[in-house]
Order: structure tokens, then C-alpha cells, then sequence
């Protein structure tokens, strides 16, 4: 006949063997294995607008992706901030199966340029593969004063350093790469132009050709269609060599400046508290999507020449762009507080 203790002693029994496997679902819920991942649709998280290049880039991966993850990957644009409400969105997101496209700045100087930005990019945000890279290019007036209409760039910047601060240049705003590239210029070449931040960089092109800017570092494909429409002059491209997106185009280095080497980027970030294991298998698949011709060629379309590297690649081009654009911040006082 069975006691009342060992009633009790199986009730307790069977009670905790409940507890210990409804503790290890809900571990299996919150931490899956990379070999189970994903288990639901993953989100590729845009801070621009639709149609802008980042969003571009992160459609042009959403379909081979979706395709090998064997679930939807749906592309979401948070706009605002220069991309920082959506680096924001992918830095606090927990379901682990949320990623971002982000350019340099959301992942280097975001929190030097703005203290009060709510994210820290080196500690919220995992770096899972450099996707793109390209050079601007610096350009300028097809007539400017001082400035032979068949000027080399050794002579346009001997006009520039005898202009001083007499000269203005454009950029997207304050604390882009453009702002922050032509300040970086202005310390390797011994020019001084005056910055004059405007909306967007065709509002900058159209302001050359209307002669209220000097000079302006644009990206390729913009700078390539106002040359070839005989609008705008061609300096040299930012890149420490020649760039296949600007054909024909000397390097900045060949007029002259020197350690002067400057690129914008695109790439894809996880949240830090993604798993390890899955971050590692999404890195993966990502570098594959990028390597393959028909991503290759739709990035180069879009202005990109395809890198894909691995996290520790990412990481160490983070470092160095950190590095050396925050000491100019800081020589520079700039802020876009």
C-alpha cells in the first residue's frame, strides 16, 4: 500500500521534472543552435530610405539569402539620423533574427560625432562582413577663377592653397564622409575651403555648376554622369589608387597628397547579443551571397566594388577608420549635436 510520503515524495518528483524541462524549451527559445537557425523570418534592417544605395544593397541579398535560409528575409527601411534610428533598432533588437546594412558611419564615429546617440557601435553591434567599397571623388567647376580649364590636379590644388578660405566646398551635411573626407583632405594638402553643408549630394553638384561651391567630394556614378555630360571637371578619386568606378580617374595620390586614402563602405552588422554560433553562420552565408557573379555585378552596378570579408576583416577596418576619423573629429571640434 503506498504512503502518503510517497504521494509526495512523486508528486515533487514529477513537479521538478516539469520545471527542468520547461526551464531547457525556454533555453532552447532564447539561445537556438546555429544548426536550427532561423526558425522564423529575419529582418534586414535599412536606416534610408527605399531606393537609396543601402537599401539597394540589402535587397540585392535579401532574395539568395531568403533562398538558402529557407525562410522570408524582408528588407525594413527606419529612416532618420543619418542611419542611426535603424543602427538603433538593430543594436537593441533580441530575437535574433534581426541584421543591419549599415555605412561607416553608423559602425565608427556615430557616438564620437553625438554622445546622445542611444546605441555604442564598437559595443551593440557585432560586425558580420564588409559588403562594398568606393572612393568619392573630389570634382569641381568646369570654370572656377584661377583655375586654367585645362588644369591638372597639381595646378587646381596650387589654386585651391593661393584661394585659402576665399574657396567653399559641399557636403551632405555635417559629420558625413564627405564632410569629414574633405576636412581630412584639407590637413594632407594644406587647402582651406570653407565647408557649406547642403541637403544631399545633387544639391551639391547643382550648386558647382551654378559656381557657389569650389569644389566637392561626390560619389563615382554621380561625379562620372556630370563629367560626362560635360557639367563638372574630375580631379582625382579618394581611393590610394585608381578605382575601376571612376575610369580614367587619377588617384589624389598622383597629384601630390600624401597618406591620404579615404573610402565609403557598406556592411552587414548583428546585434551583440546575437549568438556567437549564429553570427558566424550568417557571416558565412553572406560572404558566399557576395562573392557569387550576379551579386558582384549588381553591386558594381550600384556603385560598389565587393569586398566580403569575414567579421574579424570588418573589425579590424572599423578599428582603423575609428581611429583615425575621431582624432580629427576631434582636432576639429566637430559635432552634429
Amino acid at each position: 500500500m503506498t504512503s502518503l510520503y510517497q504521494i509526495a515524495r512523486r508528486t515533487v518528483l514529477t513537479a521538478s521534472s516539469a520545471l527542468v524541462a520547461a526551464a531547457a524549451t525556454t533555453s532552447v527559445f532564447a539561445s537556438p543552435s546555429a544548426d536550427t537557425w532561423p526558425t522564423r523570418p529575419v529582418r534586414i534592417v535599412v536606416g534610408f530610405p527605399g531606393g537609396s544605395s543601402p537599401d539597394l544593397t540589402a535587397r540585392t541579398f535579401s532574395e539568395p539569402l531568403s533562398k538558402i535560409l529557407g525562410q522570408p528575409v524582408i528588407v525594413e527601411n527606419k529612416v532618420g539620423a543619418g542611419g542611426n534610428i535603424g543602427a538603433t533598432e538593430v543594436a537593441r533588437a533580441s530575437d535574433n533574427h534581426t541584421i543591419g546594412l549599415m555605412i561607416n558611419g553608423n559602425m565608427t564615429i556615430a557616438k564620437i560625432l553625438n554622445p546622445a546617440t542611444t546605441y555604442d557601435p564598437l559595443k551593440d553591434l557585432a560586425p558580420l562582413t564588409l559588403i562594398g567599397v568606393s572612393p568619392l571623388v573630389l570634382t569641381a567647376p568646369l570654370e572656377q577663377p584661377g583655375v586654367a580649364k585645362d588644369a591638372d590636379a597639381k595646378a587646381f590644388f596650387a589654386a585651391a592653397k593661393q584661394a585659402g578660405d576665399k574657396w567653399s566646398y559641399g557636403t551632405p551635411g555635417v559629420g558625413t564622409i564627405g564632410h569629414l573626407g574633405t576636412e581630412l583632405l584639407k590637413t594632407r594638402s594644406g587647402i582651406a575651403p570653407v565647408h557649406v553643408p547642403y541637403s544631399g549630394y545633387p544639391q551639391v553638384a547643382t550648386a558647382m555648376m551654378g559656381g557657389q561651391l569650389q569644389m566637392a567630394l561626390l560619389p563615382p556614378a554621380l561625379a562620372m554622369a556630370q563629367a560626362q555630360a560635360g557639367k563638372l571637371r574630375l580631379i582625382g578619386v579618394t581611393s590610394s589608387g585608381r578605382s575601376a568606378l571612376a575610369p580614367g580617374v587619377p588617384s589624389l595620390a598622383e597629384a601630390g597628397v600624401s597618406n591620404f586614402d579615404l573610402q565609403i563602405w557598406n556592411a552587414f552588422a548583428a546585434p551583440y547579443a546575437m549568438p556567437e554560433a549564429i553570427r558566424t553562420k550568417l557571416a558565412g552565408i553572406l560572404v558566399e551571397i557576395a562573392r557569387t557573379p550576379q551579386v558582384r555585378q549588381k553591386l558594381f552596378q550600384q556603385g560598389w566594388q565587393t569586398v566580403g570579408t569575414s567579421p574579424e576583416g570588418l573589425a579590424n577596418r572599423i578599428k582603423k577608420d575609428t581611429e583615425e576619423l575621431s582624432k580629427l573629429i576631434k582636432e576639429q571640434k566637430i559635432s552634429n549635436q
